[in-house]
């Protein structure tokens, strides 16, 4: 089954990645406006109308700004948490024009699509990362989380490909810029991951036979994408694995990442 990712965009201002499993298109999270997400599409040859499904992670604004325009301009689909579904209802994001159900932690089969949430610690309502398992593929999209759980490495273990977050470099975020209580809030348990507690998870991922990452959410005052890229690779070469695939998912999607499986 012929399978392909396309990170649409990725940062605080604004999340969103294109996935293809068989005959089934969809978007994990839309997080910016509908026109810039159509533009990135068309860069990379991908026709809106196609889309079948949008899978939300949670209701924070770069992750759901394009949603309520784009679900009803292409009567897309939306799925999302019970807890993510009624905080966006709450903001009129969602109302009675657009079509959205409640996902929960049995998954959801479609077609020969098998969606697999689990949950993640961050400051949301609930938020969800998701495993989508095709015939023998398996891709997993694991961001904005304080930490990776037992329950988490569990449920994105066995992926093919990985889209992971690798947010900040911590001597960064604690000289920089940023007031102290966000700095506090990033680095808690329900903030964002680094880029050291991501390659940890690499490492483990790439042992057990895991060939595609996609590192996601870089912090454009924080991190730099040399920094997590070379910790990445370190925790692959680490793992005595040499034919892994490591990519970066771009702030804006100028230039093409297109990653087939």
């Amino acid at each position: 089954m012929s399978s392909l990712i396309c990170p649409l965009c990725s940062g605080s201002d604004g999340n969103s990645t294109y996935i293809k499993i068989g005959n089934n298109s969809f978007l994990v999270d839309i997080g910016k406006s509908c026109r810039q997400i159509e533009r990135s599409m068309s860069k990379n040859k991908i026709n809106p109308h196609n889309v079948n499904f949008i899978f939300i992670t949670h209701e924070h604004i770069d992750h759901v700004r394009g949603l309520n325009v784009f679900a009803r301009k292409y009567n897309t689909k939306i799925y999302a948490s019970l807890g993510t579904i009624k905080s966006l209802e709450e903001k009129q994001i969602l109302n009675d024009k657009i079509e959205y159900e409640i996902l929960d932690l049995s998954g959801l089969a479609i077609d020969e699509l098998n969606v697999v949430p689990f949950c993640i610690s961050h400051d949301c309502s609930q938020g969800f990362g998701y495993s989508f398992l095709g015939n023998n593929i398996k891709i997993s999209v694991c961001s904005d989380l304080g930490f990776v759980s037992s329950s988490v490495f569990d449920a994105i273990s066995g992926s093919d490909a990985i889209i992971i977050e690798s947010n900040h470099d911590v001597e960064m975020l604690e000289s920089g810029p940023y007031p102290f209580f966000l700095k506090k809030r990033i680095m808690s348990e329900k903030g964002h991951l680094s880029n050291v507690d991501c390659s940890e998870v690499i490492y483990k991922l790439a042992k057990s036979g895991t060939k595609k990452f996609i590192l996601c959410h870089l912090s454009k005052t924080n991190n730099t994408p040399q920094m997590a890229y070379d910790l990445a690779f370190s925790a692959i070469e680490n793992a005595g694995v040499s034919d892994c695939e490591l990519y970066i998912a771009p702030r804006t999607n100028t230039t093409n990442v297109n990653i087939r499986i």
